[in-house]
């Protein structure tokens, strides 16, 4: 229980991208300042869970509410999920698909649209929560200092801190999330020796119980429902879901204080200098297929191996870890936005703000006050329209990624893994329409690939299940998924209306997630041994769910586009129809996928390879309505909610490929004309994905304004009068909370900064050159495996550095209008003045290899 703390240490790290990126490159605008904070402030505790701070290791979550005489930790795991693995399987859903394709093809679209529920299935298994640390202090702290208090995330270090004063005492709570120790560390001191006294427990909404061992730790054992209820908290529950353990450590400082043990299940720390608390849990789930009942796991037993493993190691030394293993991903990616030092219009210089400390004038630094929260930022953000606080949320996106998504993790789901409530918003479960892909939009062009791996874990747990669903439900070959699943891996439809249910694409979306992984990482042999595999089935799938249609068509019958209705010729709603434009879409993005994946990988002659490429030619092409826009759906229906917060069949433009600037001008104008008509409202994930589609159009006032839409401070107690927008932690909104957006928005502003093919790279194509007239972004992923820094002054290009760690490529360097060919050797780096032109080269540090 005594532990002596290192007085002082010293934190040797690792070499990054961030430590040599001064070494060759804007060598006269990098003179060892720091950037600015990246801290996300608040001026007291949390009054609602999203004024909260999220901190997470991709498995264990915590949000902090900063609570100065009750402190709240409420505590997630990933794998806590309700029920057992199911049967994702209809006997009866051939019979029900024939009478749906032929109501669609008499034109019978209202009447299919109500045939096609019996298509449907059961929903999917709900996301859990863990419970609490609870953490009572003495009842002095009730007249704390309230000028004094101060709580904040720092995004740079992943550590969130509260101060507060108590009469002359001042108060630190220090905590973080450590991927390599898999613990939640929290350290608790005061400025006085023998101050800190308080009382710890755990607690839990779920089926638990908890109790002292020996005289530091408190032992939490619960479980979750086998099915999507709310568990009876009571003894004779007699559960068979999933088991969990969590364990709580307390150690104290060694020459003051002493723990009493209270009604068996809280510990009393009085008069010692520091408390450190130290959080692990496992749980029995031990993958999608196997039962709960059945699983060998111990979680007891794993939690206790796991503090085992940090024994000999000191708080400092496990900060010291985490922090190592952190920024080793987050230090990838700096961004910088400015101001203009002098109006772009002419209209007479701006209010010049402190200078950084360059001979460029490239950025001026904000006057930071402490005082000011965050949340106050983002409601004065209407009228200072400060560029700081764009790129706080735009490294909160990496942030988070990089704490909710880790190799060996679960996937992402719609709140990431935080969550307070047993039956969270849309079950907290994965959705496969936007939401998980989404989710993962930003993980290779902000440099963080290794987060995306728990997707491509996921998609092969769908391919096995979705195999059993297409042969069952369709008589098909290959695997499919739709559009809500969970931990189990659902693959069948989920249960309720048409609109939202029948829509077999989403397993065909993800797999174009496989593909950009190659383009950017060029890795051969992942596209050879997980990618390649996955793409055949989808593949076989898709080319058995095509059928001959009109016009010598392959179409896809029944067709949505997702959750949103039509009204149809007799003047009736529908969902139902056939080839919707995203259907076409995705389709042609996992055709073209797996027609160059058999190139790269000499497959050429295989009979699915030349399949796929015969069926390309015969799908409906992407068309343009009697209005000028996009057509939704194959058929020019009446749209009877222009303004619907999905712009699916938008999805060729951005993510995918099919409608680009230079290659289809016409089709762009129509997807200009379309987001014009769908309007700038919308939740939180429609708003991002428009940026990106503005973007990707390279209309950066467009763009812009959608970036500034999300900027509106959102009121938990009135919530429901609002659409998107964030929160005071910076969470975003649909509202309620969904985290998708907040991935959604660093993935649209470095599409704004930085677009790519493999052969071709577009500098700043969507910047709004009036409000981000100086900036810098350093350390963005191009596809073609290649990393690039851009700089840029008043508005027009500055520098630009780019290289290759492992590939020779050829890259057609894109600015307003020039293009230049540039020959790019591994492991050099090339920077490029404004005119593209390369004007000095240098060798990259062997040991560097992201």
């Amino acid at each position: 229980m005594d532990v002596m703390e290192d007085e002082e240490w010293v934190l040797v790290r690792r070499t990054t991208e961030k430590d040599w990126w001064s070494s060759g490159f804007m060598d006269d605008d990098d003179n060892g300042e720091d950037p600015r904070s990246l801290k996300i402030t608040f001026g007291g505790p949390a009054e609602h869970w999203t004024d909260a701070i999220p901190i997470g290791n991709g498995r264990l979550g915590a949000m902090i509410w900063g609570g100065v005489a009750l402190e709240t930790l409420q505590l997630n795991e990933d794998t806590l999920w309700t029920g057992t693995p199911g049967n994702y399987t209809n006997p009866l859903a051939p019979e029900a698909l024939s009478v749906v394709r032929k109501l669609v093809d008499n034109g019978q679209y209202a009447e299919a649209t109500t045939a096609a529920e019996k298509l449907s299935d059961k929903p999917s298994d709900v996301y859990q929560l863990l419970g609490d640390i609870k953490l009572e202090f003495d009842k002095s702290h009730l007249k704390y200092v309230e000028k004094s208090y101060h709580r904040e995330l720092d995004l740079d270090t992943a550590t969130a801190r509260v101060k507060y004063s108590v009469g002359d005492v001042e108060y630190t709570r220090e905590y973080f999330a450590s991927n390599p120790n898999q613990v939640i560390a929290t350290k608790i001191s005061g400025s006085k020796s023998g101050s800190v006294s308080f009382t710890v427990y755990l607690d839990s909404k779920m089926h638990h119980r908890s109790y002292v061992k020996g005289e530091n730790q408190i032992i939490m054992e619960g479980s979750c429902p086998d099915k999507r209820i709310p568990p009876r908290l009571n003894a004779n529950d007699n559960s068979k879901g999933i088991l969990f353990t969590t364990i709580l450590e307390l150690q104290i400082s060694k020459s003051t204080g002493v723990v009493h043990v209270l009604d068996g299940r809280k510990l009393r720390v009085e008069g010692s200098d520091w408390a450190i608390l130290l959080l692990v849990s496992s749980s029995s789930f031990d993958g999608p297929f196997t039962k709960p009942i059945d699983s060998k796991k111990d979680p007891t037993s794993d939690s206790l191996s796991a503090l085992k493993s940090i024994n000999n190691l000191s708080y400092t030394e496990l900060y010291a870890h985490h922090l190592d293993d952190y920024q080793s991903l987050f230090h990838r990616v700096s961004l910088q936005l400015s101001k203009s030092s002098k109006s772009i219009s002419g209209d007479g210089p701006l209010p010049m703000k402190k200078h950084m400390a360059n001979n460029n004038d490239l950025f001026f630094k904000r006057s930071e006050d402490d005082t000011v929260s965050t949340a106050e930022r983002v409601r004065s953000f209407k009228t200072d329209e400060d560029p700081s606080l764009v790129e706080l949320l735009f490294q909160y996106g990496r942030y988070l990624l990089i704490s909710c998504s880790r190799p060996g993790t679960q996937v992402a789901n719609l709140q990431g893994i935080w969550n307070k409530d047993i039956e969270p918003p849309w079950d907290g479960a994965q959705h496969l329409n936007i939401n998980l892909q989404m989710n993962y939009w930003p993980a290779l062009p902000c440099n963080l690939k290794e987060c995306q791996d728990p997707l491509f874990e996921y998609i092969s747990s769908l391919s096995i299940n979705g195999s059993k669903t297409a042969k069952v439900n369709y008589e098909a070959k290959g695997w499919v998924a739709h559009q809500v699943s969970d931990i189990w891996a659902k693959t069948s439809p989920d249960r309720g209306q048409a609109v939202w249910v029948l829509w077999p694409m989403g397993g065909a979306w993800l797999c174009t997630h496989l593909w950009e992984h190659y383009t950017y990482t060029m890795d051969k042999d992942f596209l050879k041994n997980k990618a390649y595999p996955l793409l055949e089935g989808c593949t076989l799938f898709l080319l058995d769910w095509l059928i001959e249609g009109r016009g010598g068509y392959l179409e896809t019958n029944p067709s949505t586009s997702p959750e949103h209705m039509f009204i149809d010729p007799d003047g009736k709603p529908a969902s139902v129809s056939y080839s919707s434009t995203m259907d076409m879409s995705i389709i042609k993005e996992v055709f073209s996928a797996i027609i160059s994946a058999a190139e790269i990988l000499g497959k050429n002659e295989d009979e699915i390879v030349h399949k796929a490429r015969e069926a390309q030619t015969r799908l409906l092409p992407t068309r343009i309505a009697r209005d000028g826009s996009i057509m939704e759906w194959a058929v020019d229906f009446e749209d009877p909610e222009i303004h619907h917060r999905h712009v699916s069949h938008l999805f060729g433009l951005f993510p995918g490929h099919t409608i680009t600037v230079e290659k289809t001008p016409d089709l762009c104008k129509a997807a200009d004309y379309t987001l014009y008509k769908r309007g700038e409202e919308g939740p939180g994930w429609s708003t991002t994905w428009k940026t990106a589609l503005w973007a990707r159009l390279h209309n950066s006032e467009r763009a812009y304004r959608m970036v500034k839409h999300l900027f509106d401070l959102v009121d938990p107690d009135h919530e429901s009068n609002y659409e998107g927008g964030l929160y005071g932690n910076l969470f975003t909104s649909h509202p309620p909370f969904q985290i998708d957006a907040n991935f959604g928005f660093s993935a649209a502003i470095a599409e704004m900064l930085v677009q790519s093919t493999v052969k071709d790279l577009y500098l700043l194509p969507a910047l709004p050159r009036d409000k981000w007239a100086n900036g810098c972004v350093k350390g963005l992923k191009a596809r073609g495996g290649v990393t690039v820094n851009v700089c840029w002054k008043e508005g027009d290009l500055h520098e630009v550095g780019l290289w290759s760690n492992e590939h020779n490529s050829i890259k057609r360097l894109h600015y307003r209008g020039t293009i230049v060919n540039a020959n790019l050797s591994p492991g050099r780096v090339y920077t490029f003045n404004r005119q593209l032109r390369c004007i000095k080269t240098y060798t990259l540090p062997s040991a560097t290899s992201y």
